[in-house]
């Protein structure tokens, strides 16, 4: 485990990321780490299509409603 610097406005918006999503600082930025490298790595999906692929890849199986269901 290391050390990352970051500027203080940055880190001003993980820490209130994170208590909107429920996760502590350093798991917020680990998820916005992995997610960009995701999206780096995937240029032709969206972020919908990353985060469906990976919850796929672990096991969830997610059904969104169709348009306009309620």
């Amino acid at each position: 485990m290391g050390i990352v610097n970051i500027e203080d406005d940055l880190h001003e918006q993980l820490r209130r990321v994170s208590k909107v999503s429920c996760r502590s600082i350093n798991a917020q930025a680990a998820y916005w780490i992995k997610v960009g490298m995701l999206c780096e790595t995937n240029p032709a999906l969206n972020f919908t299509e990353i985060i469906g692929r990976e919850l796929s890849s672990a096991g969830v199986s997610v059904q969104s409603p169709a348009f306009g269901d309620t």
